[in-house]
Protein backbone atom coordinates (compact mmCIF):
# COMPACT_ATOMS: atom_id res chain seq x y z
CA UNK A 1 0.00 0.00 0.00
CA UNK A 2 1.43 3.06 -1.17
CA UNK A 3 0.62 6.85 -0.57
CA UNK A 4 1.96 9.46 -2.78
CA UNK A 5 1.46 13.19 -1.69
CA UNK A 6 0.10 15.72 -3.87
CA UNK A 7 -0.52 18.61 -1.58
CA UNK A 8 0.24 22.11 -2.00
CA UNK A 9 2.35 24.72 0.21
CA UNK A 10 5.23 25.36 1.69
CA UNK A 11 7.62 22.44 1.24
CA UNK A 12 8.29 21.19 4.25
CA UNK A 13 10.73 19.21 3.80
CA UNK A 14 13.33 21.41 1.67
CA UNK A 15 12.47 23.97 4.35
CA UNK A 16 13.61 22.17 7.09
CA UNK A 17 16.43 20.52 5.31
CA UNK A 18 17.94 24.12 4.33
CA UNK A 19 16.84 25.18 8.12
CA UNK A 20 19.08 22.59 9.99
CA UNK A 21 21.94 22.09 7.23
CA UNK A 22 20.54 18.79 6.21
CA UNK A 23 20.46 19.44 2.67
CA UNK A 24 22.93 16.63 1.88
CA UNK A 25 21.71 14.18 4.60
CA UNK A 26 19.43 11.34 3.36
CA UNK A 27 16.80 12.29 1.15
CA UNK A 28 13.61 11.52 2.99
CA UNK A 29 11.24 11.23 0.10
CA UNK A 30 10.33 7.62 0.29
CA UNK A 31 9.57 6.04 3.79
CA UNK A 32 8.55 3.03 4.87
CA UNK A 33 5.48 2.71 7.42
CA UNK A 34 4.37 0.02 9.77
CA UNK A 35 1.49 -0.48 12.14
CA UNK A 36 0.29 -3.47 13.97
CA UNK A 37 -2.81 -3.43 12.01
CA UNK A 38 -4.66 -5.50 14.84
CA UNK A 39 -5.62 -2.39 17.33
CA UNK A 40 -8.44 -0.24 16.94
CA UNK A 41 -9.21 2.60 16.53
CA UNK A 42 -5.64 3.77 16.27
CA UNK A 43 -4.53 0.59 13.95
CA UNK A 44 -6.16 -2.07 11.67
CA UNK A 45 -7.48 -3.49 8.83
CA UNK A 46 -10.29 -2.92 6.40
CA UNK A 47 -12.06 -5.62 4.71
CA UNK A 48 -9.64 -5.31 1.34
CA UNK A 49 -6.91 -5.83 4.13
CA UNK A 50 -5.41 -2.33 4.04
CA UNK A 51 -4.65 -0.18 6.89
CA UNK A 52 -6.64 2.13 8.64
CA UNK A 53 -7.27 4.23 11.85
CA UNK A 54 -6.05 7.27 13.85
CA UNK A 55 -2.54 6.97 13.27
CA UNK A 56 -3.06 5.80 10.15
CA UNK A 57 -4.59 8.94 9.02
CA UNK A 58 -2.10 10.71 10.70
CA UNK A 59 0.84 8.89 9.40
CA UNK A 60 -0.55 9.54 5.82
CA UNK A 61 -0.83 13.41 6.66
CA UNK A 62 2.67 13.62 7.98
CA UNK A 63 3.40 11.67 4.71
CA UNK A 64 1.55 14.45 2.92
CA UNK A 65 3.13 17.00 4.49
CA UNK A 66 6.65 16.39 4.31
CA UNK A 67 5.72 15.47 0.21
CA UNK A 68 6.93 11.73 0.86
CA UNK A 69 6.04 8.43 -0.93
CA UNK A 70 5.27 6.38 2.03
CA UNK A 71 4.80 2.37 1.81
CA UNK A 72 2.86 1.07 4.79
CA UNK A 73 2.53 -2.02 5.91
CA UNK A 74 1.96 -4.92 8.70
CA UNK A 75 4.17 -5.87 11.79
CA UNK A 76 2.80 -7.85 14.97
CA UNK A 77 3.10 -6.19 17.80
CA UNK A 78 6.51 -7.61 19.74
CA UNK A 79 7.98 -7.42 16.57
CA UNK A 80 7.70 -4.07 16.05
CA UNK A 81 10.88 -2.46 17.38
CA UNK A 82 13.27 -5.48 16.58
CA UNK A 83 12.08 -5.43 13.08
CA UNK A 84 12.67 -1.88 12.99
CA UNK A 85 15.93 -1.63 14.53
CA UNK A 86 17.05 -4.31 11.56
CA UNK A 87 15.99 -1.82 8.81
CA UNK A 88 12.60 -3.44 6.93
CA UNK A 89 11.21 -0.19 7.55
CA UNK A 90 12.14 3.39 8.53
CA UNK A 91 9.22 4.53 11.17
CA UNK A 92 6.51 2.77 13.29
CA UNK A 93 2.62 4.12 14.26
CA UNK A 94 1.92 1.71 16.16
CA UNK A 95 0.51 2.66 19.37
CA UNK A 96 4.22 2.72 21.04
CA UNK A 97 4.62 3.95 24.12
CA UNK A 98 7.48 6.70 25.08
CA UNK A 99 9.47 4.82 27.95
CA UNK A 100 12.79 4.32 28.99
CA UNK A 101 13.51 1.09 28.16
CA UNK A 102 12.25 1.44 24.65
CA UNK A 103 14.40 5.09 24.05
CA UNK A 104 17.38 2.71 24.53
CA UNK A 105 16.79 0.90 21.59
CA UNK A 106 14.96 3.44 19.36
CA UNK A 107 13.82 6.96 18.79
CA UNK A 108 10.60 8.14 19.48
CA UNK A 109 8.41 11.39 17.77
CA UNK A 110 7.08 14.21 20.27
CA UNK A 111 3.55 12.36 21.38
CA UNK A 112 0.56 12.11 19.33
CA UNK A 113 -1.42 10.78 22.44
CA UNK A 114 -1.64 10.26 25.93
CA UNK A 115 -0.77 7.12 27.15
CA UNK A 116 -2.50 5.47 30.44
CA UNK A 117 -4.09 2.04 31.24
CA UNK A 118 -7.08 1.09 32.70
CA UNK A 119 -8.80 -2.23 34.04
CA UNK A 120 -11.67 -3.85 32.71
CA UNK A 121 -13.33 -6.60 33.53
CA UNK A 122 -16.27 -8.93 33.26
CA UNK A 123 -19.98 -7.71 33.97
CA UNK A 124 -20.91 -10.98 35.37
CA UNK A 125 -18.14 -11.38 37.37
CA UNK A 126 -16.70 -8.34 38.61
CA UNK A 127 -13.77 -7.79 40.20
CA UNK A 128 -13.39 -6.27 43.86
CA UNK A 129 -10.42 -4.42 43.75
CA UNK A 130 -7.63 -3.50 41.39
CA UNK A 131 -5.03 -3.56 44.14
CA UNK A 132 -2.13 -5.84 43.58
CA UNK A 133 -2.98 -8.39 46.74
CA UNK A 134 -6.40 -8.11 46.17
CA UNK A 135 -6.16 -9.90 42.23
CA UNK A 136 -4.11 -12.81 43.75
CA UNK A 137 -5.38 -16.25 42.41
CA UNK A 138 -7.06 -14.14 39.50
CA UNK A 139 -6.52 -14.17 35.65
CA UNK A 140 -5.07 -11.15 34.33
CA UNK A 141 -4.81 -10.53 30.79
CA UNK A 142 -2.07 -8.08 28.42
CA UNK A 143 -1.03 -7.66 25.01
CA UNK A 144 2.26 -9.17 24.97
CA UNK A 145 5.35 -7.05 24.72
CA UNK A 146 3.05 -4.05 25.88
CA UNK A 147 3.42 -1.75 28.74
CA UNK A 148 0.55 -3.07 30.36
CA UNK A 149 2.16 -6.62 30.36
CA UNK A 150 5.46 -5.43 32.15
CA UNK A 151 3.55 -3.68 34.77
CA UNK A 152 1.63 -6.73 35.70
CA UNK A 153 4.62 -8.47 35.40
CA UNK A 154 6.61 -6.28 37.93
CA UNK A 155 3.21 -5.60 40.56
CA UNK A 156 0.69 -7.89 40.00
CA UNK A 157 2.32 -12.04 39.37
CA UNK A 158 4.48 -11.16 42.23
CA UNK A 159 1.40 -10.63 44.42
CA UNK A 160 -0.28 -13.86 42.80
CA UNK A 161 -1.80 -13.18 40.12
CA UNK A 162 -2.04 -15.24 36.60
CA UNK A 163 -0.60 -13.25 33.98
CA UNK A 164 -2.25 -14.84 30.33
CA UNK A 165 -0.25 -12.97 27.52
CA UNK A 166 -2.03 -12.36 24.11
CA UNK A 167 -0.55 -11.58 20.76
CA UNK A 168 -3.51 -8.84 19.55
CA UNK A 169 -5.74 -6.84 22.23
CA UNK A 170 -8.94 -8.61 19.89
CA UNK A 171 -7.59 -12.04 21.23
CA UNK A 172 -7.60 -10.76 24.77
CA UNK A 173 -11.20 -9.38 24.77
CA UNK A 174 -12.74 -11.99 23.54
CA UNK A 175 -11.28 -14.31 26.45
CA UNK A 176 -12.66 -11.67 28.60
CA UNK A 177 -16.04 -11.78 27.38
CA UNK A 178 -16.40 -15.22 28.00
CA UNK A 179 -14.57 -15.49 31.13
CA UNK A 180 -11.55 -17.00 30.22
CA UNK A 181 -9.86 -14.78 32.48
CA UNK A 182 -11.01 -12.03 35.24
CA UNK A 183 -9.74 -8.45 34.04
CA UNK A 184 -7.60 -7.14 31.50
CA UNK A 185 -5.55 -4.36 31.42
CA UNK A 186 -4.89 -1.62 28.11
CA UNK A 187 -4.74 1.41 26.82
CA UNK A 188 -7.10 3.49 28.12
CA UNK A 189 -8.08 5.48 24.87
CA UNK A 190 -8.75 1.93 22.82
CA UNK A 191 -10.55 0.41 25.91
CA UNK A 192 -12.96 3.21 26.05
CA UNK A 193 -13.45 3.43 22.44
CA UNK A 194 -14.26 -0.73 22.39
CA UNK A 195 -16.86 -0.42 25.48
CA UNK A 196 -18.98 2.44 23.27
CA UNK A 197 -18.89 0.41 20.04
CA UNK A 198 -18.35 -3.10 20.52
CA UNK A 199 -21.36 -5.35 20.84
CA UNK A 200 -19.16 -7.81 22.44
CA UNK A 201 -18.06 -5.09 25.17
CA UNK A 202 -21.49 -5.27 26.67
CA UNK A 203 -20.32 -7.68 28.53
CA UNK A 204 -17.41 -5.66 30.52
CA UNK A 205 -16.81 -2.41 32.26
CA UNK A 206 -13.96 -0.33 33.90
CA UNK A 207 -12.67 -1.20 37.32
CA UNK A 208 -10.32 0.66 39.12
CA UNK A 209 -8.24 3.74 38.87
CA UNK A 210 -6.08 4.84 35.66
CA UNK A 211 -2.47 3.65 35.75
CA UNK A 212 -0.30 6.71 34.63
CA UNK A 213 3.06 5.89 35.92
CA UNK A 214 5.95 7.20 33.77
CA UNK A 215 8.06 4.54 34.15
CA UNK A 216 6.25 1.90 32.14
CA UNK A 217 3.30 4.19 30.66
CA UNK A 218 5.59 6.67 29.52
CA UNK A 219 5.16 10.27 28.30
CA UNK A 220 2.64 9.72 25.72
CA UNK A 221 2.54 7.62 22.38
CA UNK A 222 5.00 8.86 19.39
CA UNK A 223 6.80 7.42 16.35
CA UNK A 224 9.42 5.02 16.44
CA UNK A 225 12.49 5.39 14.42
CA UNK A 226 15.87 4.04 14.28
CA UNK A 227 18.63 6.61 16.84
CA UNK A 228 20.80 7.07 13.67
CA UNK A 229 18.06 8.63 11.56
CA UNK A 230 17.96 12.28 13.53
CA UNK A 231 16.98 14.13 10.66
CA UNK A 232 13.79 12.13 9.90
CA UNK A 233 12.97 13.05 13.26
CA UNK A 234 13.46 15.88 13.20
CA UNK A 235 10.76 16.33 10.12
CA UNK A 236 8.21 14.18 11.61
CA UNK A 237 8.57 16.35 14.99
CA UNK A 238 7.96 19.41 12.95
CA UNK A 239 4.83 17.95 11.05
CA UNK A 240 3.68 16.57 13.87
CA UNK A 241 3.77 20.42 15.53
CA UNK A 242 1.89 22.18 12.41
CA UNK A 243 -0.66 19.01 12.38
CA UNK A 244 -1.61 19.71 16.23
CA UNK A 245 -1.50 23.88 15.46
CA UNK A 246 -3.33 24.13 12.45
CA UNK A 247 -6.51 22.37 13.73
CA UNK A 248 -5.52 19.20 11.65
CA UNK A 249 -4.92 17.33 14.76
CA UNK A 250 -8.73 17.93 15.79
CA UNK A 251 -10.50 17.06 12.52
CA UNK A 252 -8.63 13.81 12.08
CA UNK A 253 -9.33 12.62 15.66
CA UNK A 254 -13.23 13.86 15.21
CA UNK A 255 -14.08 10.80 12.80
CA UNK A 256 -12.65 8.17 15.95
CA UNK A 257 -13.48 10.04 19.67
CA UNK A 258 -15.90 12.58 21.28
CA UNK A 259 -12.91 13.66 23.42
CA UNK A 260 -9.15 15.11 22.69
CA UNK A 261 -6.47 12.17 23.19
CA UNK A 262 -4.24 14.37 23.04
Amino acid sequence: MALRSSALGPPLLLALALATGLASAKDWTRIRVASEGAHPPFNSLDAMNQLQGFEIDLAREVCRRLRATCEFMTQDFAGIIPALIAGRYDIAFASLTITPPREANVAFSKKYYDARAMFVDNKAKPVASTAPKAMKGLKVGAKIASTSARYLQDHYVPQGAVLKLYHTIDEARLDLAEGRIDALLGDKTAMVYWLANSPLARCCEVTGDDLTDPAYFGRGVGAAMRKDDVELKELVDAALTAIRADGTYSALRKKYFSFDPY
